[in-house]
């Protein structure tokens, strides 16, 4: 009887469908190119806290202004909870990204609901981007695109 308990529990606590988020850091043709920092993450769409899904910095710039300083230039993360992650924290933090096609699993813990996934890009010498995209558990496939900073945030169901 109890083996039967906990299979019933873990069917429960398990979510319908899992997603994935893809961010596209597009290929810029600028005079001076550098890496952006990015912040992702997500919030429900009613408002109530922000669980960050991953935050790319310069991590291995140390010294008297290491790479966390210009963390903040991520304005909305930051307000929405950057400000008060400890970093560097794991399965968080990472490096810079080049261009490219990142993905990113969705927490697989998110009650049934309405959602929106933000991914924030700021880049130095470069330009400040948001794109958010609403997001329902069970998972759904959703997609924004970026005008300069990012290209397209996409989630899909896996």
């Amino acid at each position: 009887m109890r083996k039967s308990l906990i299979l019933v529990a873990g069917v429960v606590a398990t979510p319908a469908s899992a997603g994935t988020l893809t961010i596209t850091i597009p290929r810029l043709s600028v005079a001076e190119y550098h890496k952006p920092y990015v912040a992702a993450w997500i919030e429900p769409a009613a408002g109530g806290p922000a669980r960050t899904l991953a935050v790319w910095y310069d991590v291995k710039k140390k010294g008297n202004e290491p790479g966390t300083k210009w963390l903040a230039d991520l304005r909305t993360w930051w307000r929405k909870g950057g400000r008060s992650l400890n970093l560097a924290a794991d399965g968080v933090s990472g490096a810079t990204r080049a261009p490219g096609a990142y993905r990113i699993p969705l927490p697989a813990d998110l009650r049934p609901g309405a959602y929106v996934v933000h991914v924030e890009a700021a880049r130095e010498s470069g330009g400040r981007e948001l794109v958010s995209v609403p997001l329902s558990v069970p998972v759904r496939d959703a997609s924004a695109t970026g005008r300069s900073e990012l290209g397209a945030v996409s989630i899909t169901v896996r």
